[in-house]
């Protein structure tokens, strides 16, 4: 319910923002205009924001035949999780990573990348998966990816509602599109603070419940953190808070402004409490 609701605030924000914009920029007609991208724009990210997601990290959905040893391990793990079978993506980087994506369990997508299947050991790889599976199983990927696909095309809101109804420059019009371009980045954080940090320590919990044990996922991500800040990976920061740990890690200046990951450090001690606990 929670969820749900948060879905229902970031999709109604998008719809206002479109309002407000349209009307600043253009008056009345800005108004009609920025209504009808609004609803536009709200529907793409409730239907397809899954796959916005997918392209963003440029992954592509394999079989198993494609990847036999990755989907039969996904497919252990989520009947341990008793889950329905998600799909199963590989992205194109060599930065050990993963998410997951998909407006419900039945329309799951589990993503790693290449560099995850090269470097990490198949307990840690198994670590990784159960968090993304303990995503699903949480019922965080509705507002975790309409919260990536609204951030995503918040930077399209200026130059669109310019183009289609702005007012003459003496009114404004230009300087206002300005700001709104300025504003873009600070608007797409905020949105992405909607996802809660807490998501990041409940996933690891269930991770390591589904997994059976702790210690795989806290290695997986002491090995991940370390790896992202030597490796970049071509992602847009609007959707890097959806990856396991932050893609962006490695480089400076705004982008630490988008990370919505809590400190590994905070994560592997309470991973490694569990396990000592047992």
């Amino acid at each position: 319910m929670v969820n749900n609701m948060k879905t229902f605030v970031l999709l109604s924000g998008l719809l206002a923002l479109f309002l407000v914009g349209g009307q600043l920029l253009g008056g009345a007609q800005g108004l009609l205009l920025g209504g009808s991208l609004g609803l536009i724009m709200t529907f793409v990210s409730f239907w397809f924001s899954d796959s916005m997601v997918l392209r963003g990290y440029r992954a592509r959905v394999v079989t198993a035949e494609q990847a036999p040893a990755l989907v039969a391990l996904v497919d252990e793990l989520r009947q341990a999780a008793e889950l329905p079978m998600p799909r199963v993506a590989i992205m194109p980087s060599a930065q050990p990573n993963a998410f997951a994506t998909g407006r419900s369990p039945a329309k799951a997508v589990v993503a790693v990348t290449e560099g995850m299947l090269k470097t990490l050991p198949r307990d840690e790889l198994a670590g990784v998966i159960a968090h993304e599976l303990a995503h699903i199983k949480n019922r965080d990927l509705l507002t975790s990816t309409v919260a990536a696909g609204i951030a995503s095309l918040i930077g399209f809101l200026p130059y669109a509602l310019l183009f289609f109804g702005r007012r003459d420059d003496e009114e404004g019009g230009g300087l206002m599109a300005v700001g709104f371009a300025i504003l873009a980045p600070f608007i797409a954080m905020i949105l992405q603070f909607a996802i809660s940090r807490q998501r990041e320590f409940a996933a690891d919990r269930t991770g390591a419940e589904i997994l059976g044990r702790a210690r795989p996922l806290a290695q997986a991500l002491t090995r991940i953190d370390a790896m992202a800040r030597q490796i970049p990976m071509d992602v847009a920061p609007a959707l890097a808070p959806l990856a396991q740990v932050n893609p962006l890690a490695g480089r400076g200046g705004m982008m630490k402004l988008f990370s919505t990951h809590p400190p590994t450090e905070e994560r592997v001690a309470a991973l490694l409490a569990m396990d000592s606990g047992r």
